[in-house]
């Protein structure tokens, strides 16, 4: 089946999984104009049409639904009592008609004014049709979009194929020109032919990205028109006349003057299309540009697309332009940046595969080689290949219609768990409790809240904040309450320092720390007396830039020994040793400049270290070369985190996530982890690349004005419990990934949640996925994860901030707030 959405609706909210795509407000009317029962007839005074999918393959519906005003079905039941009542769930609130030829459907837009939907009524006379009339506020885009998917609907049921294959003259056939002038509608009109119904052809827009079927994707939009956008008010007695709310359609930037090119990597045709933040859609901007990527000199390239009549935008190649590429829909999308920091959202549209991967091979070479400062044709064609792998929009899977059923039920289910949630803050909010709080208040000196470390054998969450840490409890109800701080963080000697890093142990008694300024030592916190007792010396010449824990859950335990790295180093640090903690014989450095940034480790033990570089090593225990090493993408990894059982690895950069499956499907070690056996050299495992899409990314920095930066990706975890979730934070948005929605080939696998200021840490509650303890500058809240939502264009957006706390901006519940005055 194939199923078109507008851009908006499914980026923002729609109305129901079947309908494929609406417009919300119109009249049903019935005419006849050869029948003596009267001209005309008004069906429905206030409706919404659908094109809604059926349970069969190629077979949809369209449909009429009533809608009544705000008190209108409590009237008219109490006027016609449980007759009307049984109406409203009846056939009288919903015509529903099969999209056949056989309905000769029409689409007749008129500019400024009301569109009209026609088509046969089988059941009357010959010129009977019925027509749906929209209103004022409908954009003629929007009309014309409806008839292009009625008519490929049409084309689905006569030919059992898929859309996709039709082509504009395909479609011709389903525009009926040779039908008779629509007749006007209004009862309180003597019969007036309108002008000729215009055909659906062109389209208007096309969803594009994170639809849920493949065949989501449709042509965009073959020209583009003035778009006014106006919401629907709610309706009053007043009358006054409603205002329409001109919105300004987003206009293409001035393009940067390309910089004198060295050599041509790429030069490719293809359609333009520019993503509009008012209709929430991507629209055409030119039918046939030129898309080159040139080599500039000093490991920099250029990405330059021009049109017959002008240049439309100039932009260097680097990691923030976040390039997908999906082969099944010829397309491919990205961000731009102008020099004042706004981003855009473009999408090309190639005329064939070959096109498109000869522009995805320039455009890769480019953006390798600026990160790697490495000739691409140096690097191994496995190496390439794993490179293009992870810029690739993942092509869903066929589902057979049980998995279709379970995946619609979780989502409705989970949809019931967030109103419900919802349901029990409102009912939780209380008046009053403004009285209670306290100002959060800043520190003189300016610290914020800059890193969390959260228990595992006690229920504390430790918040840094300059040379103290806030110490918060897990309380019954899955809140945080502040308890107490530890002020005047010092070493030995008495030198106050803020922690630059920390991690708990030894069943939560101890906090290692590291200072600013001194690589080669650390120090001991013990947390039941809240101050620092021991400086570890781990050795004079090798520093310590990264630790961590011996394994997964050594945390939990009494284990004494942790991992450190350097910059060129992987070791192991035992505090019990007297002198320098590094242990020698499990010292493994490295020559060459790796430039290691971040390790993490198994249940088991088993060691992964990321780089600044980007590439990934694996290994099964210290002192030994790595099983497995994963080439680099170019983008420095700022964390890393790996499943208990070794099987999932998970890579963060700043504009996306890397999951890696590590556990080998053939050969000789199949069944074996990356781990423990070396991957074969033409079986590098194909890494998933998480990553907010293009529009949402445009959407998000539109609204910041910030870029894109996540956190430090973890999963969920805890002993014995399954890796389901990954939370990560960008700016203000905390947002988190379903394993199964991804590993399912879901196009809408993440969640968010808004908040007013920043995010500086996350982390999951210890042993849970369902909640999450979030660091703010200077607040620290527990949220429930069923509260956070599918990105819309409301999640996205700030509402209105409103007074609270003593006059701060703040659109957080009160009881989502934990204060913390240290």
């Amino acid at each position: 089946m194939f199923a078109l959405r507008s851009l908006s609706s499914y980026l923002f909210g729609t109305t129901s999984k079947d309908n494929i795509v609406e417009l919300p407000s119109g009249q049903l009317f019935l005419v006849r104009p050869d029948s003596v029962k009267g001209y005309s007839e008004l069906l429905f005074k206030d409706a919404a049409a659908y094109i809604r999918r059926t349970g069969q393959d190629f077979q949809y519906q369209l449909v009429i639904q009533r809608a009544y005003e705000e008190g209108e079905a409590e009237l008219l039941e109490e006027e016609g009592g449980e007759d009307i009542a049984a109406d409203r769930t009846g056939d009288k609130d919903e015509k529903v008609f099969l999209l056949d030829e056989e309905l000769h459907f029409r689409v007749q837009v008129e500019e400024g004014g009301d569109s009209v939907l026609a088509w046969r009524d089988l059941s009357g006379d010959d010129a009977d049709l019925f027509e749906f009339v929209t209103d004022s506020n409908t954009r003629a885009e929007a009309a014309r979009n409806f008839g292009r998917v009625a008519a490929q609907c049409q084309y689905e049921r006569k030919h059992k194929q898929s859309g996709l294959q039709a082509t504009e003259q395909d479609l011709e056939e389903f525009t009926f020109h040779d039908e008779p002038a629509i007749p006007e509608a209004s009862p309180r009109s003597s019969p007036a032919a309108r002008s000729p119904a215009i055909s659906p052809s062109p389209p208007i827009t096309r969803s594009l990205n994170n639809l849920q079927e493949p065949s989501d994707y449709y042509d965009m939009a073959r020209e583009t028109k003035s778009i006014t956008a106006t919401p629907r008010e709610s309706k009053s007695t007043s009358a006054t006349p409603q205002k329409q709310i001109a919105q300004t359609p987003t206009k293409a930037p001035i393009s940067r003057r390309a910089p004198e090119s060295r050599e041509i990597l790429v030069n490719e045709e293809a359609e333009l299309h520019l993503f509009d933040f008012t209709s929430g859609t991507f629209v055409l901007q030119d039918d046939n540009v030129q898309a080159i990527v040139t080599e500039v000199g000093n490991w920099k390239y250029w990405l330059q697309i021009s049109g017959d009549d002008q240049q439309w935008l100039g932009q260097e190649v680097v990691p923030n332009i976040n390039p997908l590429f999906n082969f099944e829909y010829l397309s491919f999308i990205f961000n731009h940046y102008t020099e004042d920091g706004s981003a855009y959202s473009w999408l090309l549209k190639f005329k064939d595969r070959e096109t498109e991967e000869r522009f995805q091979e320039g455009l890769m070479q480019a953006l390798w080689e600026h990160l790697n400062q490495a000739k691409w044709i140096k690097a191994a064609n496995k190496d390439r290949d794993y490179v293009l792998d992870a810029f690739n929009d993942l092509v869903l899977k066929d589902r057979d219609d049980e998995r279709e059923a379970e995946a619609a039920a979780e989502d409705e289910e989970e949809e019931d768990f967030e109103d419900a949630y919802e349901g029990q803050r409102e009912e939780d909010y209380d008046e009053d409790e403004e009285e209670d709080e306290v100002d959060l208040g800043r520190d003189q000196d300016g610290n914020v809240n800059s890193q969390l470390a959260v228990g595992a054998k006690v229920d504390r969450s430790f918040v840094v904040r300059g040379d103290k840490i806030g110490v918060f409890k897990h309380t019954a109800d899955n809140q945080l309450e502040f308890t107490t701080s530890i002020n005047k963080i010092s070493t030995p000697g008495g030198k106050l320092f803020a922690p630059k890093k920390v991690m708990l142990r030894a069943g939560d008694k101890d906090m290692v720390l590291q200072r600013e300024g001194d690589p080669n030592s650390l120090y001991r916190m013990d947390m039941e007396y809240g101050k620092v007792v021991d400086e570890w010396k781990v050795h004079d010449d090798i520093p310590v830039n990264i630790f961590a824990p011996e394994n997964k859950f050594a945390q939990t335990t009494d284990e004494q020994t942790f991992l450190g790295l350097s910059k060129n180093a992987l070791y192991r640090i035992d505090p019990r040793l007297a002198g320098n903690k590094l242990v020698d014989s499990e010292l493994k450095q490295y020559t060459s400049k790796n430039d290691f940034s971040a390790a993490t480790t198994t249940q088991q033990g088993y060691i992964a270290v990321a780089s600044n570089k980007g590439d990934i090593r694996m290994f099964d225990r210290l002192g030994i070369n790595a099983k497995t090493a994963l080439p680099a993408l170019g983008d420095p990894i700022i964390g890393i985190d790996v499943a208990a059982d070794g099987r999932w690895l998970l890579a963060t950069t700043r504009t996306y996530l890397l999951l890696i499956d590590t556990l080998q499907h053939e050969g000789k070690n199949a069944g074996k982890l990356g781990f423990e056996r070396a991957f074969a050299k033409d079986s590098k495992p194909q890494p998933r690349r998480l990553a907010l899409t293009p529009s949402h990314v445009a959407q998000f920095q539109h609204e910041t004005k910030q870029p894109l930066s996540f956190t430090p990706a973890r999963f969920n975890t805890g002993e014995g419990k399954e890796e389901t979730t990954i939370i990560s934070a960008t700016g203000p948005f905390v947002v988190t990934w379903s394993m199964k929605k991804v590993l399912d080939g879901r196009r809408d696998p993440y969640s968010i949640k808004r908040y007013s200021e920043e995010v500086k840490a996350d982390n999951f509650k210890f042993g849970s996925d369902k909640n999450i303890v979030v660091a703010l500058p200077n607040e620290v809240d527990m949220v429930a994860r069923r509260a956070l939502q599918r990105p819309t264009r409301e999640s996205i957006m700030a509402p209105p901030a409103t007074p609270n706390r003593k006059g701060r901006g703040s659109y957080l519940s009160r009881n989502e707030i934990v204060n913390s005055p240290y």
